[in-house]
């Protein structure tokens, strides 16, 4: 009897995590074409050796809200994807740091000179 429950719960369970798997390969799949290979917080760029490291995040964090125009998508590689969803627990359970509450803004600008450097090298 306990047999018969056991292969029951085996079975329920690995209808599941291959629901979940093909689910997943259908939003991955489609994310993967419309986007370019790169992490949407780090800007790590991958290719097809690395692939597999890049993750496809839900906005809202409904894994079943797939519109087909990608808008809930935003793919992250697995360490930024981890840390976005940490984030989310801790603000679940009432932790937030003062960066958290603060804005994040930017202080890098990679093409800040890039004007002057481009009439620099027209000039020589």
């Amino acid at each position: 009897m306990v047999s018969s429950e056991n292969d029951k719960l085996h079975q329920v369970v690995s209808d599941a995590r291959r629901a979940r798997e093909v689910r997943e390969q259908g939003y991955r799949e489609q994310a993967l074409k419309m986007y370019p290979h790169i992490c949407g917080r780090c800007a790590r760029e991958f290719t097809r050796a690395n692939l597999h490291e890049l993750t496809v995040h839900h906005r809202d964090h409904d894994h079943d809200n797939n519109p087909s125009d990608g808008s809930n998508w935003e793919l992250l590689c697995l360490y930024c994807h981890d840390n976005e969803h940490q984030r989310q627990l801790e603000a679940q359970q009432g932790y937030s740091s003062s960066s958290d509450s603060e804005a994040v803004t930017s202080t890098s600008n990679p093409f800040a000179d890039l004007k002057s450097m481009l009439e620099q090298n027209k000039n020589k």
